[in-house]
Parts: C-alpha cells; sequence; structure tokens
C-alpha cells in the first residue's frame, strides 16, 4: 500500500471500457457509435447508486477526446473540454445560463465539449426549461451528458431529446470477483465467505463494495477473518441464522429466547435481522430444489448446508415461515415494543405446526366425511327400504279382501257349518246333530275363542262396539268408518247387524291420553307441540346420531289436516328432513296415533341472514370471538383466500 492513502472508491475507478463492471450493453452501443461516428449530442444515464454512470460518462469523455490514461478521472473536470456540475448544489435558472455561455465556446484542444451534470433530476422545473431550447440544437461540439437516480422525476421534455441507458444493479458474483481481483493487488487476505458478506452487503454497487472492504480493512489490517468482518459491518451472519433454523427445527423456545437475547445485546437492529431471516428462509426453499441453486448468492460451502438444512422442513412450512416473518417485518415499525414483538414472531416459528401434522388431521378429516357418506348412504337404503314396506302395507287390505272374499265363497258352499259358535238360519237343526269332535273353530278378526262343545247351550255373547282405526293421508282423527267390501264380507261372515262398527278399538296409551280424550276428538297443533318433548326424547337411539341432531332442532308450528309443518334453521336439516320424513312419522305415530305429513321449511331470520353472508366477514368474526381459533391462525399464519 502506498503513503498517500486513497480510498478504493476513488484509486480503482475504471479509466475505460474494459474496467466497467457488468454494464456491457451500454458499453458496447457506445463503443460501436464512436467508430461509427454516430454520437448523439445527448445521453442520458438513468440506474441505482453506485453501478458506474458518472463513471461511464467519464470514460466516454476521456475516449472522444482522445485523452491519455495518465490523467486520472478526477482530474478530467481540470480540463477545459470537459465540465462536471453537480446539479444537486447548482439547480437554478442562473446556473443554466452559466451553462449556457459556455456552450458557445469551442473546445481548445480535441474535437469534442462534453458537459456532464450530476443528479440532473435535481434542477428546478425553471431550470429544465431554460436548458430545452440549448438541449435541442446544440453547437455540433456540444455533447450532454445527464446522469441520474431518479428519471421519473426529469421532464418529459427532456428525456424526449436524449439517448437513454439504463443500468442494472452488479450481480453477487461479480462483485465478488471485482474484490478479490482487488485484494490480490492490495495484499489483502481474505476468505471467500468473507467476500460473499461485503458483496451481499453492497445490494448491487460496486462503490458500496469498495467502500465495505475499505472498512473492513481499517478494522481487521491487511488479514480478513468470517467473525471479525460481521463485527465490523454489523451483519448478522448465516451461522447464526442456522443455528436459530436449529431452535425452530427442534422446537426449542428456550435456546431461541438465548440467542434473541445474545443478539441484541451485541447490538444488532431487529430489522437487520428479519431481512436476513427472510433471505435465509428463501435460500432454504429453493435449496429443495437443487437445480435451481444458481440463485442463491452464496459459497459453495454455505449452498450445500443450505441443501442439508432444507431437508429439515418441507416447502409448505417454509412459505409459511416466508409469510410470518414479512408480515413482521410491517408490524415492527409500528409496534411500540420491538423487541417484544421481535420475541413474538420468532416464537411463532418455534411453535408453529409442521405439515406433517396438517396432513394427519385432514387424512382423518377425509376419513370423517367418508363415514359420514356411508351413513347417509346407510340411511338412503333406510328410506328405500321403508318405501318398500310401505307399499306391501297399502296392497295387504287388498290380499286380505281376496282371502275373505274366498272365505265367503267356501261359506256359501258349506251353509250347514258352524262360524264362530253361531248357528245359520238355514241349518239350526243339523247344528244340534253334529258331534263334537266335528265342530269346527273359525278364528274372528277382532278376537279368537275356541267353538263349544255340542248340545251345550251358550249364554249370548255381549257385542263389542268396534272404533274404526284412522287411515294415515286421507281420513282425519275420530272420522267415521267407510263400508268398504271388506266390512261388508265380514258382515255376511259373521252376522253382524249393521248397526255395529267392526273396526277394532285403538289401544291407548298412558302418553296419549292428555291427547285423544276421545275416539273422535280432531287432533290440534297444540297438543303436537306438547308431547313433542316426549317425542324427541323417544329418539334416542332409534335413528342416527346426526339426524336425532338435526331433529331436535326442529320445531312443529302449523297442522293442516294430516299435514305437519316443521320449521328448521338451515337447508341441510331440511334436506335430511326430508329424506327421512315416513321413517320420522311413523315414529311420532307412537305418541299421536295418527301418521302425519311432513312439511318442512327454512326459517329466514336475521340469525340465518346473518349465516348467510360471505365465508370471509364469517371467518374474522370467528376468529375475533374465538381466542383458539384466532391463536391457531396466528400460529400457522393462515389466512382465508376469498
Amino acid at each position: 500500500m502506498s503513503d498517500t492513502y486513497r480510498a478504493l472508491t476513488r484509486k480503482y475507478r475504471p479509466n475505460s471500457f474494459d474496467d466497467i463492471v457488468s454494464q456491457d450493453h451500454v458499453s458496447n452501443t457506445l463503443m460501436n457509435a464512436i467508430k461509427q461516428n454516430r454520437l448523439s449530442h445527448a445521453y442520458m444515464f438513468c440506474g441505482p447508486r453506485g453501478v458506474g454512470k458518472t463513471t461511464m460518462a467519464r470514460v466516454l469523455a476521456r475516449v472522444i477526446n482522445q485523452i491519455d490514461s495518465s490523467v486520472d478521472g478526477e482530474s478530467l473536470n481540470q480540463t477545459l473540454n470537459i465540465i462536471e456540475m453537480d446539479a444537486a448544489s447548482n439547480n437554478k435558472v442562473e446556473d443554466v445560463h452559466h451553462l449556457r455561455e459556455s456552450v458557445r465556446i469551442p473546445p481548445q484542444n480535441g474535437r469534442y465539449k462534453v458537459f456532464i451534470v450530476d443528479e440532473v433530476h435535481m434542477l428546478s422545473k425553471a431550470a429544465f426549461n431554460a436548458l430545452l431550447k440549448t438541449l435541442e440544437e446544440p453547437p455540433e461540439h456540444a455533447i450532454f451528458i445527464f446522469a441520474t437516480t431518479e428519471p421519473h422525476k426529469v421532464l418529459p421534455t427532456i428525456l424526449s431529446r436524449v439517448q437513454r441507458f439504463d443500468f442494472k444493479r452488479i450481480s453477487v458474483d461479480e462483485i465478488v470477483h471485482r474484490l478479490r481481483k482487488i485484494s490480490l493487488d492490495e495484499n489483502i487476505s481474505i476468505d471467500e465467505e468473507s467476500l460473499h458478506v461485503i458483496a451481499k452487503k453492497a445490494d448491487g454497487a460496486l462503490r458500496d463494495a469498495l467502500g465495505l472492504m475499505d472498512q473492513a480493512i481499517a478494522f481487521c489490517g491487511d488479514t480478513i477473518t468470517h467473525n471479525e468482518l460481521l463485527q465490523a459491518l454489523n451483519v448478522v451472519g448465516t451461522e447464526r441464522l442456522f443455528q436459530f433454523m436449529k431452535c425452530v427445527k427442534d422446537h426449542d423456545a428456550d435456546a431461541g429466547l438465548d440467542l434473541i437475547n445474545t443478539l441484541l445485546q451485541e447490538g444488532y437492529d431487529i430489522q437487520e435481522f428479519l431481512i436476513g431471516l427472510t433471505e435465509h428462509l428463501r435460500n432454504l426453499y429453493i435449496a429443495h430444489h437443487s437445480p435451481q441453486m444458481y440463485l442463491v448468492e452464496a459459497s459453495e460451502d454455505t449452498k450445500n448446508r443450505y441443501k442439508e438444512t432444507a431437508n429439515d422442513f418441507s416447502r409448505d412450512d417454509l412459505m409459511r415461515m416466508l409469510h410470518i416473518v414479512s408480515e413482521a417485518q410491517i408490524k415492527l415499525k409500528d409496534a411500540s415494543q420491538p423487541r417484544i414483538q421481535f420475541e413474538i414472531t420468532l416464537l411463532k416459528l418455534i411453535h408453529m405446526e409442521r405439515t406433517e401434522s396438517l396432513k394427519q388431521l385432514l387424512t382423518e378429516l377425509d376419513e370423517l366425511k367418508k363415514n359420514f357418506g356411508n351413513q347417509v348412504a346407510s340411511l338412503n337404503s333406510t328410506v328405500q327400504s321403508a318405501e318398500e314396506r310401505v307399499k306391501e302395507e297399502d296392497s295387504g287390505p287388498v290380499k286380505e279382501e281376496k282371502k275373505i272374499a274366498e272365505e265367503g265363497t267356501i261359506a256359501d258352499q258349506n251353509a250347514g257349518q258352524p262360524l264362530n259358535g253361531t248357528p245359520s238360519q238355514g241349518s239350526l237343526a243339523s247344528e244340534a246333530e253334529t258331534p263334537a269332535s266335528e265342530s269346527q273353530t273359525v278364528t274372528d278378526p277382532v278376537h279368537t275363542s275356541p267353538a263349544p262343545e255340542a248340545n251345550t247351550e251358550l249364554p249370548p255373547e255381549p257385542v263389542q262396539e268396534l272404533t274404526p282405526e284412522p287411515v294415515d293421508d286421507e281420513y282425519d282423527l275420530g272420522s267415521p268408518a267407510i263400508e268398504t267390501s271388506i266390512t261388508k264380507k265380514a258382515r255376511v261372515l259373521h252376522n253382524i247387524p249393521n248397526g255395529v262398527s267392526t273396526a277394532p278399538k285403538p289401544v291407548q296409551t298412558s302418553q296419549e291420553s292428555n291427547i285423544a280424550a276421545g275416539p273422535n276428538k280432531k287432533l290440534k297443533i297444540e297438543d303436537v307441540q306438547a308431547i313433542w318433548p316426549k317425542y324427541l326424547e323417544s329418539l334416542v337411539d332409534r335413528i342416527p346420531k346426526i339426524l336425532e341432531l338435526q331433529v331436535q332442532r326442529v320445531k312443529p308450528v302449523q297442522l293442516k289436516g294430516h299435514e305437519l309443518t316443521l320449521q328448521c334453521d338451515n337447508p341441510l336439516s331440511q334436506r335430511m328432513l326430508d329424506e327421512q320424513a315416513l321413517d320420522l312419522a311413523k315414529l311420532l305415530k307412537e305418541h299421536t296415533g295418527v301418521v302425519f305429513r311432513f312439511k318442512t321449511q327454512v326459517l329466514n331470520t336475521p340469525e340465518t341472514q346473518q349465516k348467510a353472508r360471505n365465508p370471509y366477514e364469517r371467518f374474522k368474526e370467528i376468529q375475533q370471538k374465538d381466542p383458539i381459533l384466532r391463536d391457531l391462525v396466528e400460529r400457522f399464519g393462515a389466512e382465508l383466500e376469498y
């Protein structure tokens, strides 16, 4: 190193197009324009800081005026043909007027007079307007080169009069290559990992990288070590980030809190740590797909370590972690206690459930869904079998009528034979002579009694008055019996007078004694509502549990004939009740003696309308009310996509 020290940013400023790093698209265009003698009268160099805009302008001015390389780039301003102006401090109209006066003077030596205006966006609007005419029609010997980091602030009238070149950020590998060359020239010993730390800290600006290199040399001397460099630049190293990810892997909250305390005691900035952690998680995410490792800006050893650590987490876990950390960076700016917010964020990562457990939960939900589907299928089969039974019951009276008709035909043929112990009018004498062994026993539809012995006088049997059983869907409770062909045949066979009813009396239970006071009493909705609680109790263990839960939420509201209107609060209950209406009606018959026809309707109330809101609003409301759900959302970092 020389006795008179100069900063690396000044000492290693490029003097030719070949020395400029990562701006080949600009260098090649300008060199071709010089060879073809097609130089424009005005150029605009745009791009971020430290990428070589001013350096490119000086190299262009040096080449077109053929200035010797022995003249330093900073000394070019001392020549009469190259004039540099800082628009940040010379942004008035008077400064532009002075520039216009200088344009008129031809170059003293050389071919062109070059005007380099740095930070041109700082000029006032009046200064821009004063420059317009000169910029559009300058003398043949004048060339303007503008440099700016904010081209959007430049007037469109200025941009339309220049050739614009956009400079790009310099990659980490190119900065590392340049720093390695400079360290060899300066006899500085530095490891590869430290070079990557400086290059990443520079954020695409070679000038910033040279400044950080100067700082590291001042702190560490001729030998720069990785740990000392991290301490000098106050950068969170990858080793600390790997240690923290180990705490996340092991769910070790105590070790994580100790690491956080150590970082804060050493003076590390919280935002810097979160930025480093975000990049670390991003690199781990990429490391799951090895062919894309070129996207990771790190040394080869660090890349291999990323691959090993990435196997401890799934890509879904890393994505959720990235979401949590990125949200924490936004919240931390407005937090009154940044440290606590910082610790909460990192504890979320440590306690976060892994994807494997979530997959197991989803598997169990799928099994539950399958079981529910099987249960619904069994319910459907039950309904189908019940419908078949109803059809058989409906066809039963027809079969019975045919049977009675056949018996009546036999009775007509054997008119002399006794029926139910009662002699017919045409064979009383022969009945008395029939021995006891030849007497027959006939089964009464109402009751059964054995035939009396021969020559035995029986007391007259009292006639039992029978009340008709109500028909399910055609007659009201207590309606008079309708004479059918069946009852007529029964009267002929049993010699029952026309005034006596043939229908059996219904057996009345104790539960029904308070409802049906007489055979002709008609049920009201109040009666059904009174027995509804007992009906619900009787359903326990007799129907599927899921159907039982839905029936418990239903209320009878109207009774019109045999049509019972039930009110439910959701379409699912309505659908299940419609599917199982027949079985439920038969179970209700045990309490009322009547098979009702169910009609279900959904109640439209503000509560049900509130349930009809969009899922996002309902999810947010439930999340605010339920602390467990809110804790799960915060822990998993989940959001409802709607």
